[in-house]
């Protein structure tokens, strides 16, 4: 009499837990020892077809494979480029127009998804789903890559020049122990209950509820964030405006730092050095900055020494991966830093 209940507890145990092979060759280990009528009963208590069991007494009498192969070799079905050998020539067509990368380099991408091509494909009489699109691309040396910010434009003959004279101009300010600050400004934000990008820890089934429209608060409006950074000291100072971003804002924050930390860092303070982006309201075109500036050296009778990037190379600006990336996030990468809220 065959012990169905030792076969399916063996099983439940053990031989559902194995890969392909392992799982036929414990079937017909149980057939062998349950012997007549085991057949049936092993194939109804496994779920394994009674053609698979067969097989895996093919297995236990034949030779071992080698380590990690499931499979005699030319066993399982053939892959879809095997059977159709005009699938891969037909698909190099169709990447030619949408190939990206850099030619000297073995990876490339494609700028087309996986279900528009296996879609062309399709209709051209090479049946295949996206997924195996995707393994076959692999295969060709292709991967899905975003667009990367890499390329500065035309460069200018000067522009190495114009960083060694701004650094030669930080570098001596340091050396007489004067202050050289990094400023710029930020983008607009609007005040009051508004999403932010990214997520938050929080008691499930309970998310902070946010406005569903972005529109602009007319009376609470913006706030504009004038940073001012530190070089020596490695320290910010941010003023959060709520009116627009004017040179006259932007040199009163200068004067702000001043008062509440430049003063006290720097004592014998006789000389400002400010480095500065081209643009926005500290450009190098806005008279209504200079002239602040000059209202600014008037007051506190210090020497000020405006140094400007090159245009298109703003992110060299120190504030910018010194200060502000710590305190303004990308939309895709933000976190649980909210939106000004009203006081």
């Amino acid at each position: 009499m065959i012990d169905e209940d030792a076969i399916r507890y063996r099983w439940d145990v053990v031989g559902s837990k194995l890969d392909e092979r392992g799982r036929r060759m414990f079937a017909a280990g149980e057939v062998r020892t349950a012997g007549r009528g085991g057949l049936a009963v092993v194939s109804r208590i496994t779920g394994l077809a009674r053609s698979t069991i067969n097989r895996g007494e093919d297995d236990l009498d034949g030779e071992e494979l080698p380590k990690g192969q499931v499979r005699r070799a030319g066993a399982g079905r053939k892959a879809v480029a095997a059977r159709d050998p005009g699938l891969v020539p037909a698909l190099k067509r169709l990447l030619e127009p949408a190939t990206l990368g850099d030619p000297m380099r073995p990876l490339l991408w494609v700028s087309k998804s996986m279900d528009k091509l296996a879609a062309i494909l399709t209709a051209t009489g090479h049946p295949i789903s996206a997924d195996t699109v995707r393994k076959e691309l692999v295969k060709l040396g292709f991967s899905r890559q975003y667009n990367r910010k890499a390329e500065e434009g035309s460069k200018h003959p000067d522009r190495n020049a114009q960083f060694d004279h701004i650094n030669a101009k930080v570098v001596t300010a340091q050396a007489k122990s004067q202050p050289v600050i990094s400023v710029d400004t930020k983008k607009k934000e609007l005040v009051g209950n508004f999403r932010n990008g990214g997520s938050d820890y929080r008691p499930k089934g309970d998310p902070l509820r946010v406005n569903v429209h972005d529109f602009e608060d007319k009376d609470l409006g913006k706030v504009v964030p004038y940073g001012v950074y530190d070089v020596t000291a490695n320290a910010g100072f941010v003023s959060v405006g709520i009116t627009s971003d004017t040179a006259q804002f932007a040199v009163q924050s200068i004067r702000t730092w001043l008062a509440r930390m430049g003063r006290e860092r720097y004592p014998d303070m006789k000389e400002l050095t400010i480095t500065a982006d081209c643009g926005g309201s500290n450009g190098a075109r806005v008279r209504l900055w200079k002239i602040e500036l000059q209202k600014l050296a008037d007051e506190t009778n210090l020497t000020l020494s405006v140094h400007r990037y090159p245009p298109g190379t703003s992110k060299w600006n120190r504030i910018e991966h010194r200060l502000f990336c710590h305190i303004f996030l990308p939309e895709a990468e933000a976190g649980d830093t909210p939106h000004p809220q009203p006081e």
